[in-house]
């Protein structure tokens, strides 16, 4: 059972954010309180110890009051922000949430790339109704960088603490 929601329950949510933003320009604040909640309760019951579960506690906290400067200076949407700590809060501390956090960045500079050229292009002028792409195309909306988290996060998911722990409990059974 745990091992189900450890596969599922992040996945879902990364896509989903990452969809979501491409569609709409907003992550759901249940999106990010899914994410947060279900670590929270899942990583005790793995055996997880309480100091290593205290660190990807810290990197979540870290991560927010990092990602709301931002906000507050309006570098990053609130949805973004929240997206990010609460994958923090299931990478943790270490290698995991670095590779994350440079894999979005990475993803997010291609993203933005693609995006400004595509409203330079007039493409855009023709494809600018799509409802997958009206947000590519106005000018006037940002990036939606929830997708860059979401493939960033599906990217180094499968390295993270709770993933190698199901893992080992699916190959002994």
């Amino acid at each position: 059972m745990l091992e189900a929601a450890i596969f599922v329950v992040f996945p879902f949510c990364m896509a989903f954010a990452a969809i979501s933003d491409m569609l709409s320009m907003t992550i759901a604040n249940r999106v990010s309180l899914l994410l947060g909640v279900t670590f929270l309760v899942v990583a005790p019951l793995t055996g997880m110890d309480w100091q290593l579960y205290g660190m990807h506690v810290l990197a979540g906290v870290t991560v927010l009051l990092i990602t709301f400067s931002l906000f507050a200076f309006g570098g990053l949407g609130g949805g973004d922000a929240k997206l990010l700590a609460t994958t923090a809060l299931w990478m943790g501390f270490g290698p995991n949430l670095m590779q994350y956090l440079v894999y979005s960045a990475f993803f997010g500079g291609i993203l933005t790339l693609m995006i400004l050229s595509y409203r330079r292009s007039a493409l855009s002028v023709f494809t600018g109704q799509n409802p997958f792409l009206r947000n590519f195309a106005n000018k006037d909306e940002g990036v939606p960088y929830g997708i860059a988290l979401g493939i960033g996060g599906l990217a180094v998911f499968p390295d993270t603490a709770l993933v190698q722990w199901a893992l080992d409990r699916l190959a002994s059974a």
